[in-house]
């Protein structure tokens, strides 16, 4: 019997060996039923002992035992098979990616083509008039310095200067940042030697070249100086105008200079070499101002002889435009195709280069003035234009500057809103990136002495032009 037992221990230890080398999934099983069991004889106990964190811990453990079985059941095929499904999603999506990027650099490329296609044929009219926001009246910085009305200021390519002159015959440079002046060119003596160069007579008009090298000055005396702009060192003087130089406007990529005068003549000259080029006429009358912008042309304010005029350069020719009633005593470029005018009979008009008569013509722009019955038009004393853009500023002496809208294809003009100035507003220029617009304000007109605005203050006025987001497009 011994032996027997014997000979049965070694098959029962056998027995269990081979149950315990069987796989541990059968192991697991078992455990767990035999946890069923075991919860099954003891649950009252198990009821009286258990916590709500005891429950909650069981889970996890339940959770990463399942997710065992589902790796241990992954065979290496259907492995290999999972990651390459996933490392071709990932490649389809860079693909997409790349796609996207790729859709909006073309887009952008396309859009800059179109913009300088348009602006090479002189039809690009940015929208940007909606989002100017009406500026509050403490925003307006106000720079002194003249004594006299400023008649004409300019503003540095890089927009961090801005150049002042006026009738007491001195030019000032100011920092726009700080508001400090910067440089001044005094006034000098006629007929006296030994003095710096300057000028000794009212200043009419003033330009500055698109690299920001010359600045150019014309004044009553019919003298036209050259200054380097960076240190406002006189370079040349210019002569050859017969009567007060009214306007100047440099060829915009060139040092080539355009001016006009009271003597009714246009006159070319290059400042790089120090040298006149050559004289056209047409106008009948005083010139009052003149603009360029890149093509060699330029356009002139025919004063009292109520005519715009483009000068062709090359074909020493010009077209005449027709539409005020009164002297066109300011004009500006918008693109290379369309301009903006403004005359003393209060009306401003906008223009095409294919036809003669205006595209659109405001009158009273700025309203009437005198007694009932007696009323007449505010002058319009300047106009500006951000370039490339639809939007358009005014000037008269009614105690505010007006912001335009045109409308599309240059075939609308409406107002925007208006900014307290009082005075003459004699110059508008706006920034070239439209942050700001900088108004020349003085007691008295630029071109004469027929009234004076006691309480105006002979100054600078920088004002900023904040521009608000655009309500996102509905979604149809």
């Amino acid at each position: 019997m011994s032996t027997t037992a014997a000979a049965r221990k070694p098959g029962k230890q056998a027995s269990r060996a081979g149950a315990a080398a069987g796989p541990g999934k059968r192991r697991r099983k078992a455990d767990s039923a035999g946890d069923r069991k075991k919860s099954k004889g003891g649950g009252k106990m198990n009821e009286e002992i258990s916590s709500d964190s005891e429950s909650e811990s069981l889970a996890p453990k339940k959770i990463e035992e399942e997710e065992e079985e589902e790796e241990l059941e992954e065979t290496v095929q259907e492995k290999k098979l999972r990651l390459a499904k996933l490392y071709l999603e990932q490649l389809r999506q860079q693909e997409e990616e790349k796609a996207e990027a790729r859709e909006f650099e073309e887009d952008q490329v396309a859009g800059r083509l179109k913009e300088d296609v348009l602006e090479q044929r002189g039809r690009l009219q940015k929208s940007v008039a909606k989002e100017i926001q009406a500026p509050a009246p403490d925003d307006i910085r106000v720079l002194r310095g003249h004594q006299l009305s400023i008649t004409c200021l300019v503003i540095t390519p890089d927009d961090l200067a801005i150049f002042s002159a006026a009738k007491d015959c001195t030019i000032i440079k100011w920092s726009v940042e700080s508001g400090q002046k910067l440089h001044v060119i005094p006034r000098i003596k006629k007929g006296t030697e030994g003095q710096p160069p300057g000028h000794c007579s009212h200043i009419l008009c003033m330009a500055i070249s698109s690299d920001g090298k010359y600045l150019a000055s014309g004044d009553c005396s019919k003298l036209i100086l050259i200054w380097e702009a960076e240190s406002c060192r006189h370079l040349y003087t210019f002569t050859g105008h017969r009567d007060a130089v009214s306007g100047l406007a440099f060829r915009r990529g060139t040092h080539q200079l355009y001016s006009t005068s009271h003597d009714r003549s246009v006159k070319v000259w290059n400042v790089a070499e120090n040298s006149y080029v050559e004289t056209l006429f047409g106008h009948q009358d005083a010139v009052a101002a003149l603009d360029a912008l890149s093509r060699e042309c330029c356009v002139t304010a025919g004063g009292r002889d109520g005519t715009v005029r483009v000068w062709k350069i090359p074909e020493e020719s010009q077209l005449v435009f027709y539409g005020h009633q009164g002297s066109i005593d300011c004009v500006h470029l918008i693109n290379e195709e369309h301009m903006v005018s403004g005359a003393d009979d209060g009306s401003v008009a906008l223009w095409g280069l294919s036809k003669k008569r205006p595209l659109v013509l405001h009158r009273e722009a700025h309203g009437l003035q005198g007694m009932p019955g007696l009323e007449q038009p505010f002058w319009v004393s300047s106009v500006a234009a951000l370039l490339n853009t639809d939007l358009v500023a005014t000037g008269s002496h009614n105690n505010c500057v007006r912001l335009w809208q045109c409308g599309e294809g240059f075939r609308r003009l409406d107002p925007l809103f208006d900014i307290p100035l009082v005075g003459f507003i004699n110059s508008l220029k706006f920034s070239s990136t439209g942050d700001f617009l900088v108004a020349g304000v003085g007691q008295e007109h630029r071109l004469g002495r027929w009234w004076r605005i006691k309480e105006a203050r002979n100054s600078i006025c920088i004002i900023p032009l904040r521009r608000v987001a655009r309500p996102p497009a509905s979604s149809s």
